[in-house]
């Protein structure tokens, strides 16, 4: 009968290393330095809200092998909450995912926000969801290897949007789920804006390739499927301006805007970022020249060096 060997619940550093060997067997040293994400974990459940369960796309950074017994991060990394735009309608979460591995790399958990389509609920219920998916991920952030000190928002196109009103809003009992006496504040140090709408009720002032005034448009959809013309009462709270108070002292915020832009025209960023100056908040502005809306100018190196910097210089 053949040795039973019981199990060993050590570390690798403690782990008996193999003398067996066969004819013609090559050794390759192992370089055990961590240098790409360790694992995306999918589907992660935050919350269920309106009969639906919302997830977390979470990307673990390069880090150390998960020892037993707890199989933890034993260190804490920055983290970048991502939020997906897809008009305000349901999220292909799978879109962002490869760009944002290259941010993992870079030494971030990255968590990608699942929020609630506008056809099940209507503004501000993405802000809200945003808020719940950060409060899960500081509750849980030994589980992630999160330090909860350092927290970057970064959303494109709709999640853009969302992102900017987290970026005006915190504090406000009416952009948040929980109640603000009792729930801990977002923590959030800098936020990141790619090509989000500021105020939907100009998106028609500049070319676009879509409608953005009528019942059926994602705009319209994302205040209970009316049109915008007949409703400013209902638009005025999506409008990130109408957010911007005298003596408020707003987080970091970097925009990236493309010139060519044919959903979201560029002069949404600019009117914003204009207001935010004469403000004297820290905003810093790029414009990508010639880009449209989203794609491959935004992940090149270039970019994402710069955010990548943006995000450093203000987490610390």
């Amino acid at each position: 009968m053949n040795a039973h060997v019981p199990p060993q619940m050590v570390s690798l550093a403690e782990f008996p290393e193999s003398t067996l060997t066969s004819p013609g067997m090559k050794v390759l040293p192992a370089d055990l330095t961590p240098r790409r994400p360790i694992a995306a974990l999918l589907g992660v459940p935050y919350a269920t809200k309106s009969g639906q369960e919302l997830h977390l796309q979470i990307i673990l950074p390069p880090m150390p092998p998960l020892e037993p017994p707890d199989f933890l991060p034993a260190a804490r990394y920055p983290l970048v909450v991502y939020v997906q735009g897809s008009a305000w309608l349901k999220q292909e979460l799978g879109l962002s995912l490869p760009g944002l591995v290259e941010v993992a790399r870079r030494g971030y958990v990255v968590a990608i926000v699942e929020y609630r389509p506008s056809t099940v609920a209507p503004f501000p219920a993405q802000v809200r969801d945003v808020a719940t998916a950060i409060r899960f991920l500081r509750r849980e952030a030994g589980r992630f290897g999160i330090d909860v000190s350092r927290i970057a928002l970064w959303g494109d196109s709709s999640g853009g949007h969302t992102t900017l009103l987290t970026y005006l809003t915190e504090g406000d009992q009416g952009f948040s789920d929980e109640p603000l006496d009792q729930a801990e504040p977002l923590g959030i140090g800098c936020f990141v804006d790619y090509y989000g709408p500021t105020d939907i009720g100009r998106m028609q002032e500049e070319p676009s390739i879509q409608d953005h005034g009528g019942a059926d448009s994602p705009e319209g959809l994302l205040i209970g499927g009316v049109v915008l013309a007949e409703h400013p009462e209902l638009v005025a709270p999506t409008v990130a301006l109408n957010h911007l108070r005298a003596g408020q002292a707003l987080k970091p915020l970097l925009m990236i805007h493309g010139s060519k832009d044919r959903i979201v025209p560029f002069g949404q960023s600019v009117r914003l970022h204009q207001a935010l100056v004469a403000a004297g908040q820290l905003v810093e502005f790029y414009q990508l020249a010639g880009a449209d809306h989203g794609g491959a100018p935004f992940w090149t190196d270039q970019v994402l060096d710069l955010v990548d910097e943006f995000i450093r210089r203000h987490l610390g």
